[in-house]
């Protein structure tokens, strides 16, 4: 299995896990700074709490489909929260309009460290491109 597919996998599989089990800590949708934390350091809400079980959901049938959709599935995600990222920088613990998501600085160093592992691997070198190409083969005949 290529990198891509397994990061796809592990990633999806925890940011699926990190929402559905945020549902069980908040129940405000939209609420800015709701002192509701997942473990203690992630603040959240409804809406953050489903773009987590989106992404998780995404990143796991680009996995599941195969290593070119892993690629690109790991690439647009990783852009999207190294931007998500650098703007919550400015809007962390904000309790203004525009931290809609409830961002706070556990939150930006996740999302940033997420866009940091799921761009170097989308971007780096393919591996067992060949392989995937094979068994995407094998599927589709």
């Amino acid at each position: 299995m290529s990198r891509n597919r397994l990061v796809a996998y592990v990633l999806g599989a925890v940011y699926l896990i990190v929402g559905v089990v945020g549902f069980a800590v908040t129940s405000d949708f939209v609420n800015k700074n709701t002192d509701k934390k997942l473990l203690g350091l992630f603040e959240i809400n409804g809406l953050h709490n489903v773009v987590h079980v989106l992404i998780g959901v995404a990143l796991l049938a680009a996995a599941r489909a195969g290593y070119r959709a892993a690629r690109s599935m790991n690439i647009t995600v990783g852009a999207v929260y190294l931007l998500v990222g650098i703007i919550g920088l400015f809007i962390a613990n904000d309790t203004s309009s525009a931290n809609i998501l409830s961002l706070n600085g556990g939150d930006n160093v996740l999302h940033i460290g997420s866009a940091l592992v799921l761009l170097a691997v989308g971007l780096s070198e393919k591996d067992y491109v060949e392989v995937d190409r094979e068994r995407d083969r094998a599927h589709v005949n």
